[in-house]
């Protein structure tokens, strides 16, 4: 499956300049990221099976990019892509930044995400439950233990980010 096909062609003007240099910038970090969290979990592997190789495309909406998830020990990959440049995914899952955060970490609920239509998820599906379960078997917040990674600012920016999140969250459902 391709994201060119699925993301509207039309884009606004310099929007693929900005893509590309925010996934120059966010590289470093999501290599560091993904190389730590392999040497700490590497039952993540197990528990995927066969779609430990299978490529994910994780797409937060309100970010410049997408992110391409190859959860192979022996190729292991998270890199940032322009959208336009995504590559074929086994899975997709597209949602908002910081729900796609909260269900890394099981305190949001992926299937009534899924549901009320917060989360699309195309492709191979069971790849993406046993994704899922992989990360709530996980001992730990996923999201701390990156924030933590980079120190007192990492913790900062994931106490603001959920701050952010929970004043969304409370609007929408006001509304």
């Amino acid at each position: 499956m391709s994201m060119s096909s699925e993301t509207p062609l039309a884009r606004r003007p310099g929007e693929g300049v900005v893509a590309r240099l925010s996934c120059l910038a966010v590289q470093p970090i999501l290599t560091r990221i993904v190389r730590r969290i392999a040497a700490r979990h590497p039952s993540l592997f197990d528990r995927l099976g066969p779609h430990h190789a299978t490529d994910f495309l994780i797409d937060p909406q309100e970010l410049p990019f997408a992110l391409h998830l190859r959860p192979d020990p022996q190729a292991l990959l998270l890199r940032a892509v322009p959208r336009d440049a995504a590559p074929d995914a086994g899975a997709v899952i597209r949602g908002r930044f910081l729900l796609l955060l909260e269900l890394i970490d099981a305190e949001q609920d992926g299937d009534a995400a899924f549901f009320s239509r917060d989360l699309e998820v195309s492709g191979e599906t069971e790849a993406v439950v046993r994704l899922r379960n992989a990360l709530d078997d996980m001992d730990g917040s996923l999201a701390e233990e990156t924030a933590a990674m980079f120190g007192p600012t990492g913790r900062a920016i994931l106490t603001r980010l959920r701050r952010t999140y929970l004043g969304e969250t409370e609007t929408r459902e006001n509304t």
